[in-house]
């Protein structure tokens, strides 16, 4: 599947059109400038409003022209990239951007004969967008033999079987033609099956509509386990309650033209850059407004981006009737949080947690919200409400544990959090985060330290490129007393986290440990140098660090009621 999804980003990047930076008139040049900086840090918007401020000084420059095309279409604003499309065009300027909004008026208003008609030489979007759109275009006109033809023809020339044998079976779908659309999912060879959720629906629909719901059923659970969503657990009541689904994940062509876009930009994502698939998908969402996936793609892509306040405003988009508000809910939440307002955030998942009381996704989420605010009695009760709701034996069950072990921790009830690691180690026995939190939390309690010992090193084997991790297994030597064999640790933690204050207060320990007093004070400095004055709940004491230098590590132990470091070694 994966090679699949770069070789659709390949063959549509392939047709991606790119100017020279253009040459402006002097009165544009400072909208240039800002808008092109503004398009660097994805500010729609604001690139938008300089790049037709530019324009409007230079009325024919093809650079200005896609940018204004671009930062209007990132936006969603396809009637104000249209007019510039249609200028562009006129002037027989060929422009990927121009040509898909111009598509997607046409498509609006059912104007298909030209998708057919036209002249690839003449430039378009891209020969599969272009042949998958021609395909349903001819759906339209109502040639279905045409459009059925098309559509294999794409599959041919492109090598994107899959993607043209999902539109396929979409277009025969909806002109009832289920037996059709199912003997294509049917066939290994179209490999439908694992292409995307909503591929996985459209055949729950075209099963129903067969009468094989319990076939639905089962190929639903082969594609997701035993996990539904709010979403799919709606589709599979109503498979079980006997109901027969309608087929209504495309219900038009233009519908299936939505799909096209969507497709795209979906298998873009990850492969190219966001604002670059966000284009495609904005276009879906203008074709079909109630085009739910492509919404929450819309608002993930913008979340990539930074652009938080756009990416809220599209999630709250979601009817809350929709099966998938959860989903929206849980990523307007995540924006919320990346936005810097904690607050808000959780006032979102707390209201989600209300409607949703019995799915763990939602409390998991407020749990991790309340414990990066450091709220560890509330994270606490929230993952009690998440595990409550999760099968034993789930595969999201260890990470629970070991968030409320680590919330457990925090708040100095070490039972109970050693318990939770211990059950999270018998469901993923070598997941290296919870060997090393735990391993690590006896080191500082200095408990058990073989067993300690042992789990690190377990954890360090399976991620040693981890500053954390490596810096654990350097520690807990350094606890046993073995300073020397502790020093070689330290050191690469403190190269894989050249700025963290813990890791390297530990170098400065160790080293002094070893007699290299002079370079321990040195890393001791340094370690005070990178601390946050405004973190109040970091692990490194800043107030600690200055007495070890006003004194050595030895008083300072001394201090504490520790045991000094020659007793510790066995001198």
């Amino acid at each position: 599947m994966k090679s699949l999804v770069r070789r659709a980003a390949a063959a549509v990047l392939a047709a991606s059109i790119a100017f020279p930076a253009p040459v402006l008139a002097q009165s544009g040049a400072g909208s240039y400038l800002a808008g092109r900086h503004a398009l660097f840090e994805s500010d729609f918007a604001q690139a938008a409003s300089y790049f037709s401020r530019a324009l409007s000084a230079d009325a024919d420059n093809p650079g200005l022209m896609e940018n204004v095309i671009i930062s209007q279409l990132a936006l969603g604003r396809i009637e104000r990239a249209l007019p510039v499309a249609q200028k562009m065009s006129a002037a027989g300027l060929k422009n990927q951007a121009a040509h898909m909004v111009i598509a997607a008026d046409r498509i609006a208003r059912g104007e298909f004969a030209p998708l057919i008609e036209a002249d690839a030489d003449a430039g378009g979007i891209g020969p599969l967008v272009d042949g998958l759109l021609a395909a349903w275009a001819h759906m339209g006109v109502g040639s279905v033999s045409e459009a059925l033809a098309q559509f294999d023809r794409v599959a041919e020339e492109n090598g994107l079987r899959s993607f043209a044998l999902y539109h396929k079976a979409l277009a025969l779908a909806t002109v009832g033609d289920f037996e059709g659309a199912e003997a294509i999912y049917a066939d290994r060879q179209s490999g439908l099956s694992g292409l995307s959720r909503r591929a996985v629906i459209a055949r729950a629909q075209i099963l129903s509509q067969l009468g094989r719901n319990a076939d639905a059923l089962e190929m639903m659970a082969d594609a997701f386990g035993a996990s539904f969503d709010p979403g799919l657990t709606a589709v599979a009541d109503r498979l079980a309650a006997g109901e027969q689904l309608p087929f209504d994940l495309i219900g038009s062509v233009r519908d299936g033209m939505a799909e096209v876009f969507f497709t795209i930009g979906a298998a873009l994502k990850g492969e190219a850059a966001d604002d670059y698939a966000l284009i495609y998908v904005r276009i879906a969402n203008y074709l079909r407004p109630d085009h739910i996936d492509a919404l929450l793609l819309s608002a993930d892509l913008l979340d990539g981006l930074e652009q938080y306040e756009l990416a809220v405003e599209t999630y709250k988009q979601v009817p809350a009737d929709s099966p998938d508000h959860h989903a929206a809910e849980l990523g307007r939440a995540e924006a919320l949080r990346r936005a810097d307002k904690p607050d808000a955030a959780i006032e979102v998942l707390e209201q989600l947690a209300r409607s949703y009381p019995t799915l763990p996704v939602v409390h998991n989420a407020l749990g991790d919200l309340l414990r990066q605010q450091e709220d560890y009695a509330g994270a606490v009760k929230a993952y009690d409400k998440a595990l409550e709701f999760t099968e034993e034996g789930a595969p999201t069950q260890w990470f629970l544990l070991y968030a409320r072990g680590i919330s457990l921790e925090r708040l100095k009830r070490w039972p109970e959090a050693e318990a939770d690691f211990r059950h999270a180690l018998e469901l993923n026995p070598d997941q290296p985060q919870v060997l090393n939190y735990l391993g690590y939390s006896l080191v500082e309690k200095q408990e058990k330290l073989d067993e300690a010992l042992g789990m690190i090193e377990r954890a360090v084997a399976a991620q040693p490129n981890s500053g954390f991790i490596v810096d654990s297994l350097g520690w807990v030597l350094f606890r046993m007393g073995r300073y020397d064999e502790a020093v070689a640790h330290m050191e690469t933690a403190v190269e894989l986290m050249p700025v963290d204050p813990v890791v390297t207060d530990h170098l400065g320990d160790v080293y002094w440990a070893v007699g290299r007093h002079r370079e321990a004070e040195f890393q001791w400095r340094r370690a005070l140098s990178f601390i946050d004055p405004e973190d109040t709940d970091g692990e490194a004491d800043p107030d600690r660090i200055r007495r070890k230098l006003e004194v050595g590590l030895d008083v300072v132990l001394a201090e504490e009621g520790a045991d000094p470091l020659k007793v510790a070694n066995g001198d």
